[in-house]
Order: C-alpha cells, then sequence, then structure tokens
C-alpha cells in the first residue's frame, strides 16, 4: 500500500452495529445486495492481501471500515485504479467508480453507527472518482429482428414459445427493465388499458403501457398459460411452466437463445429499452414524457440515450463527401 498506515482487523460486531452488514441490510433487491456486497468484499480482500492480514470470509463483513481514515482511503483509491481484468485490460471507469461509492456508504453509516467522528469520516471521505465520459453501449433492435425474434418464438410447441413471445414484445413496448418485468405480476397488467404496473429502482412504481400488437402477444399468452402470480413465471427444461417469478438472468438468458435461434446478433435485454427509447424520440415525443415512461430520476440519463444528435453529426460529416480528395488548406480557411 505505499506505506500506508497498517491496523488490526476489527473485533466482531454485533450485526446491529457492524457497517457492513447495517448498510447492505438497505437492499432489498438481491442483484443490487450482490454488487455492492462484491464490491466491498473486493475491496477488503485486496487490501487484506496486500497487508497480509488474515480475514475470513466474507471480506467485508470482518473488515474494520470504521478505523479507515483519510491515508487508506487515499491508498484503497489508488489500489482500485490499478486493478485491471483477467484480459489485462483495466477495469472500466464505471465499475471503478461503483467501489468508490459503496466505500464512501460504507463510511457514512459507520458514521451514523457513531463508530467514526464527523471530522475522521468527512476526511476519509474525501477521495475524488475516476473521471471519465459515459458511452452508451449496445444497439438497435430493427423492426426485422424483432418479427424474426416473434416468429422463432412462436415457432416453438412448448408453453414458453408464447410466454417468450409476449415477453420479447412486452420489453420493447415498455421499455421496461428486464428486472422490472421479472418482478411483474398477472394482476399488475390490466388488458382493458393495456397497462402494466412495474415496480424500478428505489422500488418506485410507475405505469408502463404496452402497444396493441403487444398486448395481443400477451394476450394470447395469458389465455393459453393462464399466469398464477408471476406475469412471466418460470419454466423448466422439460417446457413445463411453474409458479415461480422467472429471474433478471433468466430473461437474459431467454434473449440470447431466442436471438441465436432467430440469427440475431449481439442484442441484450437492454436493447428493448434502447430502442424504446430512440423510437420514441425519433418520433417526436418529447423527453420529460420519455422519461417518465422509463422511469429515469434525471433527464439527462434520458438524454443519453437519443440518437439524433449522433445522426445529425453523421449527416454533417456526410456533406463534405462531395469535396475533391485533393483540395488545399487555403480552401478550408
Amino acid at each position: 500500500m505505499g506505506g500506508g498506515p497498517a491496523f488490526d482487523a476489527a473485533a466482531a460486531l454485533p450485526p446491529g452495529k457492524n457497517p457492513y452488514l447495517v448498510y447492505l441490510s438497505r437492499f432489498t433487491k438481491p442483484e443490487s445486495h450482490r454488487a455492492m456486497a462484491g464490491c466491498l468484499d473486493r475491496i477488503a480482500g485486496l487490501w487484506a492481501l496486500q497487508l497480509d492480514m488474515a480475514l475470513p470470509e466474507p471480506y467485508g463483513q470482518h473488515f474494520p471500515w470504521a478505523s479507515l481514515r483519510y491515508a487508506h482511503t487515499a491508498a484503497i483509491r489508488a489500489m482500485v485504479l490499478a486493478q485491471t481484468r483477467a484480459d489485462g485490460q483495466p477495469w472500466a471507469p464505471a465499475y471503478r467508480n461503483k467501489h468508490l461509492v459503496a466505500l464512501r456508504r460504507v463510511l457514512r453509516v459507520s458514521w451514523k453507527l457513531e463508530l467514526m467522528s464527523t471530522d475522521d469520516y468527512h476526511r476519509a471521505c474525501d477521495v475524488e472518482g475516476v473521471e471519465h465520459r459515459r458511452l452508451v453501449v449496445g444497439r438497435v433492435i430493427t423492426a426485422e429482428e424483432r418479427a424474426q425474434l416473434t416468429a422463432v418464438c412462436l415457432a416453438d410447441p412448448a408453453p414458453q414459445g408464447l410466454r417468450d413471445a409476449a415477453l420479447l414484445e412486452s420489453l420493447y413496448s415498455t421499455g421496461c427493465r428486464r428486472a422490472e418485468l421479472a418482478r411483474a405480476t398477472r394482476d399488475d397488467y390490466d388488458p382493458g388499458s393495456r397497462t402494466l404496473i412495474v415496480t424500478g429502482k428505489r422500488d418506485k412504481q410507475r405505469d408502463t403501457y404496452l402497444t396493441e400488437a403487444a398486448a395481443a402477444r400477451l394476450g394470447e399468452w395469458l389465455v393459453a398459460g393462464r399466469p398464477r402470480g408471476p406475469l412471466f413465471p418460470a419454466g423448466d427444461r422439460w417446457g413445463r411452466i411453474g409458479t415461480e417469478h422467472m429471474t433478471s438472468n433468466g430473461i437474459g438468458q431467454v434473449v440470447a437463445r431466442r436471438a441465436r435461434q432467430a440469427g440475431v446478433p449481439d442484442i441484450s435485454p437492454h436493447d428493448f429499452r434502447r430502442t424504446f427509447t430512440g423510437d420514441l424520440l425519433d418520433a417526436g415525443v418529447d423527453l420529460a414524457t420519455v422519461q417518465q415512461l422509463l422511469g429515469h430520476a434525471s433527464a439527462s440519463t434520458t438524454a443519453g440515450y437519443d440518437r439524433r444528435p449522433a445522426a445529425a453529426r453523421r449527416a454533417a460529416v456526410d456533406r463534405l463527401g462531395g469535396g475533391p480528395a485533393g483540395m488545399s488548406a487555403r480552401h478550408l480557411t
């Protein structure tokens, strides 16, 4: 740690006073709990490795977060910035920042539990994040590709065929995150108004709407599958539909499997959300309305999905195509 100060592992704390456990208890969704626990465990494990500290697993639960001071957190930031993936590439800026966010928040819990003084807390938290410009990754799914995906689902005689066709249409028509559809129940959907109530981040609910085509596809599934409880229940490898909710990973597997069958390359569940957003903005729907449909807290997040600025920039460059290749610099001044 570059000569940074060392400290002994904290004695066992009761669960109600353990910053790691108290911080993670705020997450009701397994995905969020797992992600932030992973960040804290990774930080604690890397620190223990560097200083030859003996920590039982999970590392973060036994790590002395409240003993951290600015010298420690500055060293941890440097450690996070130095990490690389298995392929030798550095951690992505967003991934680095997620670890630093977890660090700051567990320190805040330590302060709230009165395990740190206010001065020590503010000094320890004074570590900068990693500046970066976040580019929207993924791609747009064309109407032809969506038709191909629906066709392979409907060609499947098993109950999953109708379920998957309705699921993929709903991903596009509502712009929902995969986790939101995974949690949706039969009672959340009103066929009369084609409205689906979903629960998004921080347990905020919002209304989403299905197109007539998507509602028709979902109606076919509801009549044939008669799902009880989950709107999109999980199935088994023998084609039988159960009564448990699909998981986010399960929806990702459905998209990947149907894409392979349809010969549609490189798509993810989030690409349906990206396509939904771009199509609405291209159609002239105002940004505030699209933001509400997506459940974004910030309009700047929604704007990141807007394809129009990129298209305008590309068209501007294309206007240069008529100039002679040998045009001299004086013609450009």
